[in-house]
């Protein structure tokens, strides 16, 4: 039925995370909800019908979705015409903001409630969004503390609520269990390497990081590497590159476990993600790249699309450099060997970063989960007639 039913559409991995996490909530405080959407595994292990996977929309660049763009309209108009046969108690998007905005502007548009879970990044580029997402939505969920203002300013109903991230990861990290675990020797020097989850960025950033992993071993022969995969795509495209580059280089790839590769780490080296917030939840400090295609950073450039002057969660949240990130044509493997050398070499500065990301993560643990829910939950109240509650 379907007013027992939220419609929810989560991009890639992260985005399954967040979902899967909020359904849980969500099902605490109203047992007799349903969910369906768009789904990763973990979603639909917490009770979501798939109408799509999550993988569908896991496509990173201006230029790349150009390719995508028929199969991601066809999604789209499936989706609207399910929606609107039977219409949901809510719709909610987590992350995905091109896609689930162009939803949630058709489906707001017939009178349903919508939710953006996981602000756009309207503070970094193309902040003008903002007045149309006004338009659109009911209410946005940051994870981020900075981000409600620019949704305050324009009359959008904004809460922060935190990251689960931050809920789920210890505030003091457990280096020697997570060692442990991992059978990697206490005074060992480890590096983890993350290159992504999406198979475009892992397939732009795996060589370089595999060829940068060569240099610090040159260079500190002792050095010993750890390379955790968000999904299966990206083991099979990080082996791919490891065959083909990595004669000589001993990365130890597992599936999952990123948080306890990252405890157990003296740094890492973090393509720009979710995966440089988790790095600092670790309290690890980290070497961060970002790279897209040639077409879409020229594009970029040309129409000065980029408002922030980071591209990093760790460096947005602290509101300066406090971890070197290296884009596109900056990404080499030496520079980025050498950054992570740097890091080997200057415990003082590692002590120092670990206080700052201790700071970090107190502001960023807030129940984000139950906040999440408890903010739907409010507005679906609101919306609905009393004999509907």
């Amino acid at each position: 039925m379907a007013q027992r039913r939220i419609v929810i559409v989560a991009g890639e991995t992260s985005g399954d995370n967040l979902a899967a996490g909020l359904i849980a909530a969500l099902r605490a405080r109203r047992p007799e909800l349903e969910f369906a959407g768009v789904a990763g595994p973990r979603m639909v292990a917490a009770g979501c019908e798939a109408w799509a996977p999550a993988e569908r929309l896991a496509v990173m660049g201006l230029v790349e979705v150009l390719r995508h763009l028929p199969d991601l309209v066809r999604l789209r108009r499936a989706i609207v015409a399910r929606v609107l046969a039977d219409p949901p108690l809510a719709f909610v998007g987590v992350d995905a903001p091109e896609f689930n905005l162009s939803l949630a502007a058709r489906l707001h548009a017939r009178g349903l409630a919508t939710v953006q879970y996981v602000s756009p990044q309207v503070w970094a580029w193309r902040p003008g969004r903002v007045r149309r997402m006004a338009r659109i939505l009911d209410r946005v969920l940051c994870l981020l503390p900075f981000e409600k203002r620019f949704y305050d300013a324009a009359g959008l109903p904004a809460t922060f609520v935190g990251h689960p991230l931050a809920d789920r990861l210890p505030l003091k990290p457990d280096r020697a269990g997570a060692r442990a675990q991992l059978g990697v020797p206490a005074q060992a020097t480890l590096v983890a390497i993350l290159p992504g989850s999406r198979r475009a960025e892992v397939e732009r950033l795996a060589g370089d990081f595999i060829a940068a992993a060569a240099w610090l071993k040159a260079a500190r022969p002792a050095v010993s590497f750890i390379a955790p995969m968000a999904n299966p795509t990206a083991r099979t495209v990080f082996e791919a590159a490891l065959a083909r580059h990595g004669a000589g280089v001993p990365i130890r790839v597992v599936d999952g476990l990123a948080d306890r590769a990252l405890t157990a780490a003296n740094c890492a080296l973090v393509a720009s993600g979710t995966a440089t917030l988790e790095t600092l939840l670790c309290k690890r400090p980290m070497v961060v790249a970002y790279r897209v295609s040639a077409a879409t950073y020229a594009l970029v450039e040309v129409l000065r699309l980029i408002k922030a002057p980071f591209v990093s969660q760790p460096n947005l949240l602290a509101g300066r450099e406090v971890v070197p990130e290296f884009i596109q044509r900056a990404v080499e493997p030496e520079r980025l060997g050498r950054a992570l050398l740097h890091w080997l070499e200057a415990p003082a500065r590692v002590a120092a970063l670990e206080i700052e990301f201790l700071a970090i993560h107190e502001t960023l643990k807030r129940g984000a989960n139950e906040r999440a829910a408890e903010a739907i939950l409010k507005l679906i109240d609101r919306a609905a007639p009393p004999t509907a509650r």
